[in-house]
């Protein structure tokens, strides 16, 4: 059996944050504006409409570059709703003074508070990996970090908000 992405492995996704353009560049390469932006010492938060997806219409992200993560809360269209708090996508995120920079190591963790956390997409980043997409480095770091970020939130009843206000990182939401 094959994984539902089979002959479609792609490189690691990239994105940009101009926070002086007030502009984000999503891995397929649309600029789209950003209505927020929030820098903090530990982090970029992001808010912004997401013009042509069905599924959701509007997006707000942490980057938590310590942590090698990117929580993100996507705001569902009727019928397209998800039984979830929290989509953590693992990665690389880099802060710059004007500009950071985002690539998306495969790993993605779904956070239900009180209940559970789990754990997609593994076989895409081994296929990453055995293709030569990632190196052994990042994929080894990829899989620390989903290790580390699932172990703090285990121990917080697998809620996000706080396993991270235990790490100083308060995140806000615009809840649009």
């Amino acid at each position: 059996m094959f994984p539902p992405y089979a002959d479609r492995i792609h490189p690691p996704k990239r994105e940009t944050f101009d926070l002086v353009a007030r502009t984000n560049t999503d891995p397929k390469g649309f600029v789209r504006a950003v209505d927020v932006y929030t820098v903090k010492p530990w982090g970029l938060y992001m808010a912004r409409p997401t013009p042509g997806r069905v599924q959701f219409n509007y997006l707000e992200s942490w980057l938590l570059p310590s942590l090698g993560l990117r929580v993100n809360v996507f705001r569902f269209n009727p019928g397209y709703e998800r039984a979830q708090d929290y989509y953590l996508d693992v990665g690389e995120f880099t802060p710059g003074e004007t500009v950071w920079r985002a690539e998306d190591h495969y790993l993605d963790l779904v956070t239900h508070a009180g209940e559970c956390t789990e754990l997609l997409d593994v076989d895409e980043l081994l296929d990453a990996h055995r293709h030569g997409l990632v190196s052994s480095l990042i994929a080894e770091r990829t899989i620390q970090r989903a290790v580390h970020a699932i172990e703090g939130l285990s121990e917080n009843g697998h809620d996000l908000r706080r396993w991270l206000d235990g790490n100083e990182m308060h995140l806000t939401w615009a809840g649009l």
